[in-house]
């Protein structure tokens, strides 16, 4: 199995989010975005605010970008959660690299100064794989909604993640 590390977002991932900007690879997003878009996304990229925001580029054997992972403040059942979202290119998918990479993304998450309490994911009902991996990782589904994104209707699955489980005990 390889190894897998996750690195900080960089100038030179650009052409890692044009590679993901494919129509299979967009088909439960409502299709792919235009070049405009992308290069606005690789923008908000670099520029979060390690306080409220971290992104990601997912590496195989310390050298392989293989796709690409988040995290960043929400507001969630009024209070402040972290919502997290990713992508692996097709060539990696199917080996279980999304699931790694959620268990070191839940591990940063969980160590962020912020100490929020949730994290929350909302992929497509109709994308099995992601949902699957919000299952494996522990998340509970809480319900969907439907809304729009990227100008089309979207019906997403409501996951939700307690990333301090233990001190929600102690609050009881």
């Amino acid at each position: 199995m390889e190894t897998l590390t996750l690195r900080p977002w960089s100038e030179g991932d650009l052409p890692l989010l044009r590679a993901a900007n494919t129509a299979a690879m967009t088909a439960h997003l409502n299709g792919p975005e235009s070049e405009r878009q992308v290069l606005g996304r690789h923008q908000r990229y670099l520029g979060l605010d390690d306080r409220t925001a971290r992104m990601f580029v997912v590496i195989a054997d310390r050298v392989r970008p293989v796709g690409a992972i988040g995290y960043w403040t929400v507001e969630w059942r009024d209070e402040p959660a972290f919502e997290t979202g990713w992508f692996v290119v097709p060539a990696a998918q199917g080996k279980g690299v999304a699931s790694r990479a959620l268990a070191l993304l839940i591990d940063d998450a969980r160590a962020h100064p912020a100490g929020l309490r949730h994290l929350v994911a909302f992929p497509a009902v109709e994308n099995a794989a992601s949902n699957g991996v919000c299952r494996r990782a522990g998340f509970e589904r809480a319900s969907s909604l439907a809304g729009e994104f990227r100008g089309s209707e979207l019906t997403m699955n409501v996951w939700e993640l307690d990333l301090h489980p233990h001190r929600a005990r102690l609050e009881s």
